[in-house]
């Protein structure tokens, strides 16, 4: 009884909780709040810097090792580990920019790496239970989520602005302490639940004031650092503007409280709630089976005349001699069921999703990585707006994502992917619009980049699930955010990189400066967004060719209107 009774409780509580656990695990965005006091106080050149950054992205998005363990262990191992990570990580990272120890900097570099690989452990244990908790949802689920994350950013910068008074080693130290603290006090919420149904009417209202809510909140964010930048604030008006901060962020919470002060009916909600099991258990017994349509009509006559555990044997022994059960340990899994992670690694449309969401968020990252370089260059000496409006845009594209592909494949059953095909087409002219390096164009290209940007995300992870199912979500999941450190190493380290230290030679080689000087003019970047715009063409085509092939997938996932679970594949 105890197990029912925890499993009946509603999901909301731990998407609630899940939001301020995906703030937590945007802790790999502070890198660059801290990384001038790693270069000024331990003496490291810009060279090993960058290395550095390196491994901020490598920790953050390294996860095949969280994707497998969260099929195997509940969302609150997940969430350990990941605050395990998170303490020791920034822990070393404190002792040594406080002076505290003597570090070497090989030490730093896998520090960093276990750091912000804490991102990976929390994000995907409460993806992936909110994903199960949500299955009929998924788009907008996945949308909200990941736009938090997005969000994460400002919010740590909020609070190192506000309340650490711009330290960095009190940044480090909140890391090290703050995220792991937040996460065991949220641990126990992230948990499976009664999976939401599609006949509670309340259940849109609900996501639709969670992002309305996180929408507030995006943009309170985005004009109290404006505020900031431009108005010298007292301690008692940053306080006031976290402390607001901190009530936005609580906003998902309302929900699970109103269900309790004004509960639904519990006769309809039982009833719904047992139809949904019943379903539930017909499908399975279907799908394990799989054997009715090989029977004749005089043995299934034979089955419904004979009761208990002897008539479901003979069917087990009539099945077998009809070579059904030989059959169905020998079928593969289809689009839409539950795939192994090898099963889906040999699928065409698995790294058609790959290519898609590597070309789009491998060109993204590199103007992200290089955006305050790119300002300079422009000539803006102050790129903390250009940031924040990035990161403001990053989110309105994740969660817009979610949910504008969510409406259009319930009532056309249009396959996600064109949204990520649509918005590299988009990103083309962003690129361009850097290219041109006209003037007023560096802001409008980069809030279009940001929303693409995050559509990418958004996109990518329903449509995962979608394909390959929720029961090994959480390796196939990582593994396509593989393609974010991927496209930073070739595209900004090794493209964007070439491009500014040969430009910047070439200007200063007079002045014997080196490659370190910094670079100014459009030549800088130029040819770097020209090979990016033609990145995103092909990533267009690819996203109009995985599209089409998937169409029949959602015809069948979708059709109706809703949601269909499709039947087990056996594994």
């Amino acid at each position: 009884m105890p197990v029912l009774k925890a499993g009946s409780r509603p999901p909301w509580v731990g998407l609630a909780a899940a939001v301020w656990v995906q703030i937590a695990s945007g802790n790999g965005y502070n890198f660059p709040l801290y990384s001038h006091s790693l270069k000024s106080v331990l003496g490291y050149n810009q060279q090993q810097l960058t290395m550095l950054g390196v491994a901020n992205d490598i920790g953050e998005n390294i996860g095949i090792l969280p994707g497998i363990v969260c099929n195997k262990f509940p969302p609150w191992v997940m969430l350990s580990i990941g605050t395990v990570a998170c303490f020791v990580g920034y822990g070393v990272l404190w002792l040594s920019v406080s002076q505290t120890l003597s570090l070497p900097y090989w030490v730093l570099w896998i520090a960093l790496v276990i750091a912000t690989n804490s991102s990976a452990w929390l994000g995907t244990g409460v993806l992936v239970t909110n994903m199960k908790n949500f299955p009929l949802s998924r788009g907008t689920v996945a949308g909200i989520l990941k736009g938090y994350v997005g969000l994460s950013a400002a919010v740590f910068t909020e609070i190192y602005a506000g309340v650490l008074h711009n330290s960095s080693t009190k940044l480090l130290l909140f890391l090290a302490l703050g995220i792991p603290a937040l996460c065991l006090a949220l641990m126990y919420l992230v948990r499976p639940c009664t999976p939401a149904t599609e006949d509670d009417s309340t259940q849109h209202g609900h996501f639709l004031f969670t992002q309305v809510a996180s929408v507030f909140l995006g943009i309170y964010l985005l004009t109290t650092t404006i505020l900031d930048d431009v108005l010298s604030l007292n301690d008692a008006i940053s306080y006031a503007f976290v402390g607001i901060m901190v009530l936005l962020l609580l906003a998902p919470l309302a929900i699970p409280i109103k269900m309790t002060l004004y509960p639904a009916n519990p006769k309809r909600s039982g009833i719904l709630s047992q139809s949904a099991s019943t379903d539930h258990l017909i499908m399975e017994e279907r799908e394990s089976d799989k054997m009715e349509p090989l029977l004749s009509s005089s043995t299934a006559n034979l089955g419904s005349f004979l009761e208990g555990d002897d008539s479901s044997d003979l069917n087990i022994l009539l099945a077998e001699g009809e070579g059904a059960v030989s059959m169905k340990k020998k079928r593969r899994p289809k689009r839409g069921e539950d795939f192994k992670f090898r099963e889906a690694l040999i699928k065409a449309d698995f790294w058609l999703l790959f290519l898609v969401y590597f070309l789009g968020v491998g060109s993204g990252v590199t103007v992200l990585n290089n955006l305050a370089q790119i300002g300079i260059a422009a000539g803006v000496t102050d790129t903390t707006l250009l940031l924040s409006l990035f990161s403001f845009c990053n989110f309105v594209g994740r969660l817009g994502g979610g949910a504008v592909s969510e409406y259009f494949v319930r009532l056309k059953m249009l396959p996600r992917t064109i949204w990520m095909a649509v918005t590299q087409v988009i990103m083309i002219v962003a690129y361009l619009l850097f290219a041109s390096f006209l003037s007023g164009t560096l802001y409008a290209a980069t809030a279009l980049l940001g929303i693409c940007y995050g559509v990418q995300f958004s996109i990518m992870v329903p449509t995962a699930s979608e394909l390959f199912g929720l029961k090994h979500f959480g390796i196939i999941y990582n593994f396509m955010l593989i393609g974010n450190p991927l496209g930073a190493l070739l595209f900004s380290g090794v493209l964007a990189g070439y491009v500014y230290d040969k430009e910047a030679q070439r200007q200063h080689a007079s002045l014997l400066l080196g490659t370190s000087s910094s670079c100014l003019g459009p030549n800088c970047f130029r040819l770097t967004f020209f090979v990016l715009a033609g990145v995103c063409g092909l990533g267009a085509i690819i996203g109009v060719i995985l599209t089409i092939r998937i169409r029949p997938v959602y015809q069948m996932l979708y059709s109706g209107g809703s949601f269909r679970l499709p039947p087990s594949s056996g594994h």
